[in-house]
């Protein structure tokens, strides 16, 4: 497939994550203040649309926690400046085995294993005009942790977001992901304009080394909108790749600490670096509400409380 770059650029920022980051810098925010003040400040620096996670503000424990999305979602809504509202339903997926001698009962510690309402309910609650479906169950790099969404639980997640007028975005970890994305939206459970987010880099996903990338690229279909990011060390070269593959750009906190060898980076300085990037390929970084535009969606207004 011949490559056609992608001059009208969206950048996505993933603020905060739900790995364990929170002990390794300062920057990595905490509190749902803190998340919505790094996803305010990463908006003013160019990020169109903010990936949001929430965190136990003492521990930085990841979490599911109804109230601190409801006050992510309130604070970026009352903000001053303007971003497309991304939160993650990834979390209530995760098993971590007992051993592998003994893989049953799993393990408390890291166990979060609920059913497809309730991995949703915060969507429900906040109605973010995107959230996130992880395509696929995954092994990831520890040992015994599995990223359970199996075909029942996504199908079954997919159609309430529909349902809700939220938009999903599509997390593939690999090619079989968007195969089985593909199918969603065969059987009508997806609209057809479907968004999908390349991840690349994460063990044990999808390498991020460019063949690679590129068969996910060829995988996403021609009407369908993508995004790609890599993590670490590639996640600045991964927005060149992204843009000249046809696609758009994520950076953040999630992905990547560091600013350059031994500084680390604050959201705002990494979406920065990245339009910087994106203005310097001859392309253009456009706003949230190009973005709404491009992907069919509705701002939502703060709810009254």
């Amino acid at each position: 497939m011949p490559l056609e770059m992608n001059r009208e650029v969206f950048i996505t920022c993933a603020v905060t994550g739900s790995g364990g980051t929170q002990d390794r810098s300062p920057h990595v925010p905490r509190s749902p203040k803190q998340i919505a003040d790094s996803a305010i400040a990463a908006a003013k620096a160019g990020a169109a649309v903010v990936h949001c996670h929430v965190r136990d503000p003492e521990t930085g424990a990841p979490s599911r926690d109804m109230g601190m999305f409801r006050e992510v979602t309130d604070r970026i809504r009352d903000a001053e400046v303007d971003m497309v509202l991304n939160l993650t339903a990834g979390m209530g997926g995760d098993m971590v085995f007992g051993g592998v001698e003994n893989p049953l009962p799993l393990a408390d510690a890291g166990t979060d294993l609920v059913g497809a309402s309730e991995r949703v309910a915060h969507v429900a609650e906040c109605l973010p005009e995107i959230c996130t479906l992880d395509c696929g169950t995954m092994n990831f790099a520890e040992a015994d942790y599995v990223m359970t969404n199996t075909p029942g639980a996504l199908r079954a997640m997919g159609q309430m977001m529909t349902d809700l007028g939220v938009k999903p975005e599509i997390e593939a970890f690999d090619t079989g992901h968007l195969w089985f994305a593909k199918q969603l939206v065969k059987e009508g459970v997806l609209e057809p304009n479907a968004l999908v987010q390349l991840c690349m880099g994460v063990p044990w996903g999808a390498p991020d080394d460019l063949n690679t990338f590129m068969a996910m690229v060829n995988n996403v279909p021609d009407d369908w909108t993508f995004s790609a990011f890599s993590l670490g060390r590639n996640e600045m070269a991964y927005v060149a790749a992204a843009v000249l593959a046809g696609g758009n750009v994520r950076v953040g906190l999630e992905d990547n600490l560091w600013l350059e060898k031994g500084v680390l980076a604050e959201n705002w300085q990494l979406v920065e670096r990245a339009g910087s990037i994106i203005e310097n390929m001859g392309a253009r970084v456009i706003g949230p509400q190009e973005v709404r535009e491009k992907l069919g969606l509705v701002k939502r207004a703060p709810v009254a409380k």
